[in-house]
C-alpha cells in the first residue's frame, strides 16, 4: 500500500492516499524508521522498507499494512 511519510511541526505523519487518511505516527520499531513497524494514532500498523537513515521527506513508500492479528 502507499504510503507517505512527511514531518510537520507536530511530529512525523503517514498519509494513505488510498483511504484519504493522515494520522500521526505515535510508534515506531527502530529509532531510524526504516526497516520496521510503525503504528498510527488509529491503530494501523505499517511494516516499512529498509532505506538509508538520510533519506529526505517527504517520500512515498510502498509499505505492507500489519493485520490486528499480528
Amino acid at each position: 500500500m502507499k504510503v507517505m511519510i512527511r514531518r510537520t511541526s507536530a511530529g512525523l505523519t503517514a498519509y494513505v492516499p488510498k483511504k484519504d487518511l493522515e494520522e500521526p505516527i505515535v510508534k515506531f520499531e527502530n529509532e531510524g524508521l526504516w526497516g520496521g513497524a510503525i503504528t498510527l494514532r488509529n491503530g494501523w500498523r505499517f511494516a516499512l522498507p529498509h532505506l538509508p537513515l538520510d533519506t529526505r521527506l517527504p517520500v512515498t513508500i510502498e509499505a505492507r499494512k500489519i493485520s490486528d492479528d499480528d
